[in-house]
């Protein structure tokens, strides 16, 4: 049995102890998922209720309200009893969380505040940071562990055993601020990992047969709760201090015995605690810590900005309006409207042609949806002397590896070069990589640098994008030296003046975007331009197209959240 596995099902032993918890986020592992799923229903009595939250699920089903079915047949206005009272006192288990709508997740999370309310399972089959569930519920559930590694050959264990149930121990002074300190130094700012981490502790205590908190206890409330959530690398460990003088009255001393390495001692320095912690961080943390995406945002990197729609996309909850133009009826939604108020309605006389159920303007309710708009990203490759064919083949590389994402990702990319006197569109917005491997096969390359004509065009052919609803996002590989002006013209001091005034038209429209210098070493032309732009630069010298496109999706991510 692997150790992921193993604190999933001792998160399962802790969440039967203690209701309070909250709940757990499962990502991935299939069978392994199942089993801790299994474990935990094995360790809760008999008749808890288990149920699942359908992803298309309306409000009257999840919170409860009219039967439109038995209303419709009776005459009458019938109610029906939501999931969330169904499940009061048992567990709730939601599939592909990460899909999960705002106004249904905003739903559980007030039922979830109830004390004792049911307990939470958050099934993640989200790919990376952009795709977890929502944040609102991640908050209020103690554990979020990974299953991912865990192969078929590790799920034969036994089923854990329900531990004996007691009063929880109380957490002193001491312990509570080791915990607080190891939170501060993982970079969790919310208050509610740390009284989930400390409810763990006490918990944890009570399944050991403790009545009081020990180190043990600690250092498992920071592997389940506190590593998992870390925005950042705990700080190195300062140089010991010097050793006091030997006449130290011994009172004052810790004794060098086998008792001060007792797991089981209750008193534990934050220094100590904080260093475990630093080896508890889980390995998938770990890399986003490394590459600067472990603070969550409420949007993904690499997607478009979401937009109101009458037609299609992520169904929203229905609204007061009148169908026509494009804009449809909620027909289940205008009759929940409705019927409540058919008996009084009944009682005026019936117009003409009037059928059993009788409207109002007032009840009439129309769909709603949210499209993501489509991410377009521009590279405009800066084609020009002698390393223009390493330019251009770096760059068909990283658009032909982000193409590969493209249908994943809702994303095109475009492709303008600039050199001699003018800039060209090479590869128009596109989502086809068959398309994009035929325009790059044969890129001509070679003469002068006219960059403020490859920047103009780039805006252009943003300008386009957004006209069509879409959202543009700007790569500029260049080491940003031009010596070709924007009306055509040799001189150094103009084409480099004319590529500034450009690049503050990049600012002035609000494009994000992103200026990559692969020249050899670092040019402060390139960094000027990027400034200019209010654009990121990233110096990447002999950059690859992997790494081309890995700085890509990472600059893209940060313009997305300010979106």
């Amino acid at each position: 049995m692997t150790e992921a596995l193993a604190d999933a099902l001792l998160a399962a032993r802790l969440l039967a102890a203690d209701r309070k918890l909250g709940g757990i986020v499962l990502r991935g592992g299939g069978p392994a998922r199942d089993l801790v799923l299994q474990a935990l229903r094995g360790l809760l009595p008999a008749d808890t209720p288990f149920r699942r939250l359908p992803g298309h699920i309306d409000e009257d089903r999840l919170i409860g309200g009219t039967d439109i079915a038995a209303s419709l047949a009776n005459g009458t206005l019938i109610r029906q009893r939501g999931l969330l009272a169904e499940v009061a006192g048992g567990v709730l288990v939601v599939p592909m969380a990460e899909r999960l709508r705002s106004d249904t997740a905003g739903r559980v999370a007030q039922a979830l505040d109830n004390e004792g309310a049911f307990l939470l399972i958050l099934l993640d089959d989200g790919e990376g940071p952009d795709e977890r569930p929502p944040l609102a519920l991640m908050e209020r559930v103690a554990f979020d562990l990974s299953l991912q590694d865990v192969r078929a050959a590790d799920l034969h264990c036994e089923m854990p055993e329900p531990g004996a149930l007691g009063a929880a121990p109380s957490l002193d002074s001491e312990a509570l601020s080791a915990l607080a300190a190891t939170a501060t130094a993982l970079g969790i700012a919310s208050i509610r990992p740390l009284l989930q981490a400390a409810a763990v502790a006490r918990a944890h205590a009570v399944l050991g047969g403790r009545d009081t908190v020990h180190r043990a206890d600690l250092e498992a409330a920071t592997r389940l709760v506190l590593a998992p959530r870390a925005t950042q690398l705990p700080p190195e460990p300062e140089a010991p201090a010097p050793p006091e003088p030997e006449h130290e009255p011994v009172e004052a001393e810790r004794p060098d015995n086998d008792e001060d390495d007792d797991d089981s001692a209750p008193d534990i320095p934050e220094d100590l605690l904080i260093e475990a912690a630093r080896a508890m961080i889980p390995p998938d943390v770990l890399e986003l810590i490394a590459s600067g995406r472990a603070q969550r945002s409420a949007r993904g990197g690499g997607a478009g900005r979401r937009t109101g729609s009458a037609l299609r996309g992520k169904p929203l909850g229905a609204r007061p309006g009148m169908p026509g133009g494009g804009v449809r009826m909620a027909l289940v939604d205008t009759l929940r409207a409705a019927i409540p108020w058919q008996p009084l309605r009944r009682r005026d006389p019936a117009p003409e042609g009037a059928g059993p159920i009788r409207f109002r303007r007032d009840d009439l309710r129309v769909r709603r949806f949210e499209e993501r708009a489509t991410t377009v990203t521009i590279f405009a490759v800066d084609a020009s002397g002698s390393a223009a064919l390493a330019r251009l083949s770096e760059a068909k590389g990283a658009v032909e590896l982000i193409l590969a994402q493209a249908y994943v990702k809702r994303a095109e990319v475009a492709l303008v070069a600039f050199r001699g006197t003018d800039a060209d569109l090479l590869l128009p917005p596109t989502r086809s990589l068959t398309r994009a491997k035929r325009a790059l096969a044969e890129l001509p390359g070679g003469g002068g640098t006219p960059l403020a004509r490859g920047i103009a065009l780039a805006r252009q052919l943003a300008d386009a994008v957004m006209s069509r609803g879409r959202t543009p996002f700007l790569v500029f590989l260049t080491d940003g030296s031009a010596n070709v002006a924007a009306d055509g013209t040799s001189g150094r001091a103009q084409a480099n003046a004319d590529a500034l005034t450009a690049a503050k038209g990049i600012a002035g429209a609000g494009l994000d975007a992103v200026v990559i210098d692969i020249s050899p070493r670092p040019r402060p032309e390139a960094a000027r331009i990027a400034e200019a732009m209010r654009a990121r630069y990233l110096p990447l010298p002999f950059a690859d197209a992997k790494a081309l496109k890995a700085a890509v999706t990472l600059a893209a991510e940060p313009q997305n959240k300010r979106a």
